[in-house]
């Protein structure tokens, strides 16, 4: 289940990421809105994902990292996980706040209706739109940080860390 929801999500971020930057820099048409509707689409999808894998966390711990890791790996390893479990959250919250001061409705994957969680504002628009493409910015480099340590571990430290999490059950 962790696998799963791990490589499950990795994938809808990047899809997520790509769909953003296309979005933003596409020509005003109607493609534009459709890019936009997965977009948010995703976004919720992945901050539904972020509330099973936690649950499923609290339930079913990690495994203990390598005993001979340095204590400020762990630090720096549990401070970039957290990152990146407050910025899976975050990034669907500004975008609802920038879909909702911009006064667009919406329905998530067209069925579910989102409600509006601030006041039509353009101000408030223009700045929440900068924060979400902040968080974005963020998360590349979380991301980035991530899988270079995962890199790391597996081809320099040559631990069981990468491993452990492939999607095919840990045999390399």
């Amino acid at each position: 289940m962790a696998r799963g929801l791990h490589w499950g999500m990795a994938v809808l971020v990047g899809v997520q990421l790509a769909l953003g930057a296309m979005a933003v820099t596409w020509r005003v048409s109607p493609a534009k809105v459709e890019l936009f509707f997965w977009h948010k689409s995703l976004g919720f999808l992945i901050f539904a994902l972020l509330a099973l894998r936690l649950a499923w966390r609290a339930v079913d711990r990690a495994p203990p990292l390598p005993a001979a890791m340095p204590d400020w790996e762990r630090t720096a390893a549990r401070a970039n996980q957290a990152l990146l479990y407050a910025l899976l959250a975050l990034l669907p919250l500004s975008g609802w706040i920038v879909n909702s001061a911009a006064n667009v409705p919406f329905r998530i994957f067209r069925i579910v209706p989102l409600p509006a969680i601030v006041p039509p504002d353009e101000a408030v628009t223009r700045a929440f739109a900068r924060v979400h493409l902040g968080f974005a910015m963020l998360l590349l480099l979380a991301v980035a940080a991530h899988a270079g340590a995962a890199w790391r571990h597996h081809r320099v430290r040559r631990d069981d860390v990468l491993a452990r999490m492939l999607p095919w059950g840990g045999r390399t």
